[in-house]
């Protein structure tokens, strides 16, 4: 019998956690899958201060790794010779990236077949940070993952395996996230099948694509923020792409110079004539909250202000008064 592949993956998040599940309960029913998982790489612990105590939080991965008894790494610095060394003694074959960040050559170069990466997109459409916020920003009607090969340039290298979902109206970067999280753990363990039977085909980027290319750039507080100047359709593209995480934002002025910042996770579109000016807001203080946009309302359904919870619209106007507020502009 062939030797079996030897795999190190390498994550960090829940959107990782899925993909390295599915290996190790297929290498676990399977004893000729043709690899085994000999380690795990993730972020180290972070420390956070509660209530005057210290309180370690683990990555999901790690979580998930420690419970498989898989063997672990930690590194501060992807450069450290001494965790270079103990990725190079595990005698990796192929290395998988899911949800890190970005690796030195030293690292991905370092197996023989390679390391590849999955990408909540079809590259080369959103290649960066934040492919799932902006699909849905930009009102895309599909979406997907893609595994490929790493080299130099980020999110370039030749593709080996593309799945497609559909977005849909109510689909929300939650959502979203979920549903390629879960094709996309079937997209590894398939590429990995792949590359184990020596069927894998890596096509260049620009042999499946060569319309206009969309960034998925890093989101920073600013871009969250809410420009009212903006129509109903792309605003409630907006707020979705940016729900639950890291969620929209207004400010709202009462007249004397407080300022009150409110997260908007859910809205819903009322396309008509308008007679208010923009950001003008109407409520009747019990179960609605609407905005004047230039083509009609968008209608505040699920909020969040400062020291709460995140509330239907209706609740949280049992404690918070709307009259006399305006959207700062």
């Amino acid at each position: 019998m062939a030797e079996k592949l030897r795999i190190v993956y390498i994550g960090t998040p829940d959107f990782a956690v899925e993909p390295l599940r599915s290996l190790r309960n297929l290498e676990k029913s399977d004893k000729d899958c043709g690899y085994t998982i000999v380690g795990v790489v993730t972020m180290p612990d972070r420390i956070i201060t509660r209530r005057g105590s210290n309180q370690v939080l683990m990555s999901p991965v790690k979580e998930y790794a420690l419970s498989e008894n898989l063997p672990l790494l930690q590194p501060e610095s992807l450069k450290d010779e001494t965790f270079i060394e103990e990725l190079a003694s595990w005698k990796a074959d192929l290395q998988i990236v899911v949800a890190f960040r970005m690796l030195p050559e030293k690292v991905w170069n370092m197996p023989r077949l390679g390391t590849f990466n999955l990408h909540a997109s079809l590259l080369p459409q959103y290649r960066g940070a934040a492919p799932i916020n902006w699909a849905i920003i930009n009102g895309d009607k599909e979406s997907g993952v893609t595994t490929f090969f790493l080299k130099h340039e980020i999110d370039t290298g030749d593709v080996i395996m593309q799945r497609k979902v559909e977005i849909t109206e109510t689909d929300d970067a939650g959502t979203l996230h979920d549903k390629l999280m879960f094709i996309g753990s079937e997209t590894v363990v398939d590429t990995v099948l792949n590359i184990v039977r020596g069927e894998a085909v890596a096509r260049t980027q620009a042999s499946i694509f060569d319309g206009e290319l969309r960034p998925a750039p890093k989101i920073f507080r600013d871009t969250c923020r809410i420009d009212w100047n903006k129509g109903c359709e792309e605003l409630y593209n907006f707020v979705r792409g940016l729900s639950p995480y890291p969620a929209a934002w207004t400010d709202l002025t009462d007249g004397e110079g407080n300022i009150t910042t409110i997260k908007v996770y859910e809205t819903k579109k009322e396309i008509c004539k308008v007679n208010e000016s923009i950001g003008t807001i109407l409520s009747d203080g019990k179960s609605y909250i609407k905005v004047a946009i230039a083509d009609g309302y968008l209608h505040l359904t699920s909020l969040q202000i400062p020291g709460k919870k995140r509330m239907p619209v209706a609740d949280l106007l049992r404690g918070f008064s709307i009259e006399g507020k305006k959207i700062a502009l």
